[in-house]
């Protein structure tokens, strides 16, 4: 269905204005909700994805540093405006699945993107820490989150402020999305967040998840 909405709203777009006139912007309005509509779905059968398949052993093995790196290159291409400062100091593979830790470095830095301020970097860091876990962790200097929501932020669709999530088009999905990721690879998600300073997201692997190969 949202396939054939889509299709007529572009169309619809593409008539000329004399055509169109009075409905010009009810129809610009359909197509930018039926796209957010498209990326709920995408995000909910991706989470449905994950969950299926949550307990199995993860067989593959990921190169963490390389991911971030690549991660990284194409939202710095999507958002030329930000720097994205990347560090990675870890070389190691984990044990894992690539295009779910993708999609959770992703959601990450997004985040940290949309609710940052631009006039500093977002920080990614790889790393081994003093008790050899390896540690995923995206920084931010910008608005922050007040202590009350930072248990509540991995709920599907919870929102910290209904505007705020609007003016930036999220669907509410990205962090519960970090959330079963980790859970899937035996690594623990910390959030830290103070108002009018900024936020830190880390995913903690355990000893249990380091595949050296």
């Amino acid at each position: 269905p949202l396939t054939v909405l889509k299709g007529y709203t572009e169309t619809l777009l593409t008539l000329d204005n004399e055509l169109t006139g009075k409905i010009q912007k009810p129809i610009s309005q359909m197509d930018m909700q039926v796209q957010r509509m498209e990326v709920l779905v995408r995000d909910l059968l991706w989470l449905s994805r994950i969950e299926s398949v949550e307990t199995r052993e993860k067989t593959g093995s990921v190169n963490m540093a390389g991911l971030v790196e690549e991660v990284a290159y194409y939202l710095g291409a999507v958002w030329p405006e930000r720097k994205i400062e990347v560090d990675c100091t870890e070389t190691d593979d984990i044990r894992g699945d690539f295009m779910e830790l993708q999609s959770a470095v992703s959601n990450l830095i997004v985040n940290a993107l949309k609710y940052s301020d631009s006039e500093h970097p977002v920080s990614v860091r790889w790393f081994e820490d003093a008790g050899q876990k390896l540690i995923l962790e995206v920084s931010d200097r910008g608005e922050g989150i007040a202590s009350e929501h930072l248990p509540r932020l991995t709920e599907r669709f919870y929102r910290v402020e209904k505007s705020r999530s609007q003016q930036t088009g999220g669907t509410g999905l990205g962090l519960a999305i970090v959330k079963h990721v980790a859970a899937a690879h035996q690594a623990e998600l910390q959030i830290e967040s103070e108002l009018a300073i900024g936020s830190t997201f880390r995913l903690v692997f355990a000893n249990a998840a380091l595949n050296i190969v």
